[in-house]
């Protein structure tokens, strides 16, 4: 479980002493902490929190990829635009609001279910508190390093949704969805399990959030596309209308760039550089992509008749969500069966949400939510933490996503009333590009 808050667990334990002692002595604390053994330790621990902070970045570059090349071509300006603010926002409104109030440490309210943040996070206000936070008085590496490797993993639940309810939304009333989501919706729940609250008290576990970030994405996705609608001309009287993407060799680059930065996603949610741990992770996270790309190559194959690369590229991203929740603790040759069976699980849902008329053209419903919530149950399935089981995890996973689908719901429909969700049906047909930005992703110049 992660206990970023090291303070409240220091006071805990009365151990409290070397925070105060750093606090109160000023900045020779650092000069000395520096000459002691323990600073190369603290310098390689802190240094890989950073690079796995750039490597989840990335991440946002693989996902206006994914949406660019799975949509039409018409839209790619309007996709790789919301992907420019999500990341842009996510990361502001979390230091302004979210850090605090997803790591409250003793301000809760409501039995450990609502923690309070407050307006500024206090570890960038004081000289006294930076000079502490500087050394392992805080934890294995800064409070600056945990700030931007959190921001990181904040603004991915808002990109979750940017590609489900991709081609027909208007573009000012998502800016101010995803800003509410990322700010103040989903601190609240990954408080309730990082931030020590009640599922933390249950003993639920979610290693690098396969239900705090990914279903927690995936089903207030689920709640927008079902306020929006579907896009126009895809599901007819005579059946489905596949709309095709237009660059599936930019969706793949994309698939790949988020391959690359989960190694960061997880690997950095070991909190330190510690050589057993971030090796077991990588191992563990690969293996469980690479048969997710299997499970959905056979199971589409058999349904669909044909290998579909689509398919193929959603596979391997929802065995990487399944092996979110427990890539420190499911043995490597388990991880083969979460991500299989994910990657299985994956078409049968594309599949499933179509027959439904449930419109997501990336699959992100499908391979964030559902196979997230496939992915916090491998935990007691197939992990070896003691006292981790079947009933929380559940427990835990449904709470998450029932509470993301209610908030996402509510926000965006009271959006919908007061300015609308939807473009018109003459600009959906013209495509984004030129009725929200007035400028074409592809200059054609050929006379």
């Amino acid at each position: 479980m992660r206990k970023l808050l090291l303070f409240t667990a220091l006071s805990a334990l009365g151990l409290t002493s070397a925070y105060a002692q750093a606090e109160a002595a000023g900045p020779e604390t650092l000069d000395a902490f520096k000459a002691t053994p323990e600073y190369a330790k603290f310098m390689i621990d802190n240094l890989w929190i950073l690079i796995s902070a750039a490597l989840v970045f990335i991440m946002h570059l693989g996902f206006a990829s994914v949406e660019a090349g799975m949509c039409q071509r018409k839209n790619t300006v309007n996709i790789m635009f919301k992907n420019v603010f999500i990341v842009c926002i996510g990361a502001v409104g979390y230091m302004l609001w979210g850090f605090n109030a997803m790591y409250p440490g003793d301000a809760w309210s409501a039995a450990d279910i609502f923690a309070l943040g407050s307006p500024i996070s206090k570890g960038f206000a004081s000289d006294a508190d930076q000079v502490a936070n500087l050394t392992n008085a805080y934890a294995d590496y800064t409070y600056w390093s945990d700030f931007i490797f959190q921001a990181m993993f904040a603004a991915t639940a808002a990109t979750i949704v940017s590609g489900a309810v991709a081609e027909r939304v208007k573009l000012t009333s998502f800016m101010i969805y995803a800003t509410i989501l990322v700010t103040f919706l989903y601190p609240v729940t990954g408080s309730w399990e990082w931030g020590a609250g009640w599922l933390d008290d249950k003993d639920f576990a979610d290693f690098a959030g396969s239900s705090l970030v990914h279903a927690f994405g995936g089903f207030a996705a689920l709640a927008a596309v079902i306020v929006l609608g579907p896009r126009k001309g895809k599901f007819t009287k005579d059946g489905i209308k596949p709309i095709l993407p237009s660059n599936l060799p930019l969706a793949n680059i994309g698939v790949f760039l988020l391959f690359l930065g989960w190694f960061g996603f997880n690997g950095g949610s070991v909190l330190s550089a510690d050589a057993a741990g971030v090796s077991f992770v990588f191992v563990t996270t690969a293996m469980a992509g690479f048969t997710g790309g299997l499970g959905a190559i056979a199971t589409s194959w058999i349904v669909l008749k044909k290998p579909d690369l689509s398919m193929a590229l959603n596979g391997m991203l929802a065995g990487l969500v399944g092996i979110t929740a427990g890539a420190d603790t499911i043995p490597p040759y388990a991880a083969l069966a979460v991500g299989a069976i994910a990657g299985v699980i994956v078409v049968l849902s594309v599949t499933f949400f179509d027959k439904i008329k449930i419109d997501d053209p990336v699959g992100a419903i499908s391979v964030h939510g559902v196979c997230g919530i496939w992915g916090t149950l491998c935990v007691a399935i197939f992990g070896t933490t003691e006292g981790v089981t079947f009933g929380v995890q559940l427990l835990g996973t449904l709470s998450i996503s029932a509470f993301a689908f209610v908030t996402s719901f509510a926000v965006f429909y009271a959006i919908k009333l007061i300015m609308g969700v939807r473009v018109d049906e003459q600009e959906e047909h013209e495509g984004l590009d030129v009725a929200e930005h007035g400028s074409p992703a592809y200059n054609d110049s050929t006379p």
